[in-house]
């Protein structure tokens, strides 16, 4: 089932989308729906199901879920690896150590704050130069890390702060719409193995290609689930919330995005995420 949120009678409703239409789930956001799920222990696409008006609408898909939290995976792809073994666009010891470790890095990524929708602009930081999309796949997870479902994600950032002093991944990963969420949610039963999906991400400014690379989650060299039992190790993540699993794409830093650049992830079964980079105030 592919869930996400429309604007529906002045309110964000989730909906369920179809081909070319939505179905309206009154009253509930998306994260309300999978609250009330976990709580009544039914599963997700059967009580949107049961929930949704029969009654298509026209509209275009928002943000799928406003998460209640938003953690970000690091070191979990060969490719990305081998870029810093390489010393392609700076990286140190750290992160190079950090792909051979026993658990992978995670930083949290922040909340709902920090989130923008297909369509909307994400942020480069005014004091950064060496600002990067991040091609991702991402998971909605339920209670306990459950994973509900897959979208996808731009895990945007502040690359020259990441790499001048790992004090600084913070400000380098967490700030105004530095992560763009969608365009939908596929439930995880219609994804039966998210280690075997094709990814790409392209770039364009003033309507010219500038950068594209393919990757695919069969190079995560950590499991999701793992990933996810690590997560959740004395730090119970609230369902509804998402996480990141790392990007096996490095963008050069010739292509550092500047204001008005357009980013697209396309992955076959979950659409296509585009959003304009924007300078922030």
């Amino acid at each position: 089932m592919r869930l996400g949120q429309i604007k529906w009678n002045g309110a964000v409703t989730a909906a369920i989308f179809d081909v070319c239409s939505a179905r309206p789930i009154p009253d509930y956001t998306l994260c309300d729906l999978i609250l009330r799920a976990e709580k009544e222990g039914e599963s997700l696409p059967h009580l949107a199901s049961g929930l949704a008006s029969r009654q298509p609408v026209s509209a275009k898909p928002l943000i799928p879920i406003h998460p209640r939290e938003v953690w970000a995976a690091g070191a979990t792809y060969a490719a990305a690896a081998a870029a810093r073994d390489a010393g392609i666009n700076g990286g140190s010891v750290h992160h190079r150590r950090a792909y051979t470790a026993a658990r992978p890095e995670f930083v949290l990524k922040g909340t709902s704050r920090v989130c923008v929708g297909p369509g909307q602009s994400i942020g480069i930081r005014p004091d950064s130069t060496f600002t990067a999309p991040a091609p991702e796949l991402a998971v909605v997870l339920g209670a306990k890390g459950r994973i509900l479902g897959y979208t996808l994600a731009n895990d945007v950032t502040a690359r020259d702060l990441e790499f001048e002093n790992p004090f600084y991944l913070n400000q380098a990963k967490t700030y105004s719409a530095s992560c763009s969420l969608g365009p939908v949610i596929v439930t995880a039963d219609e994804i039966p193995d998210p280690h075997a999906l094709e990814m790409s991400v392209h770039i364009h400014r003033n309507g010219q290609p500038i950068f594209e690379a393919q990757v695919s989650t069969a190079e995560l060299v950590r499991n999701l689930q793992a990933m996810i039992d690590c997560l959740m190790c004395a730090n119970p993540v609230p369902p509804g919330s998402v996480l990141l699993t790392g990007s096996g794409i490095m963008v050069n830093r010739e292509a550092a995005l500047t204001d008005g650049d357009s980013v697209t992830i396309r992955m076959k079964p979950l659409g296509e995420l585009t959003n304009t980079a924007a300078v922030l105030n």
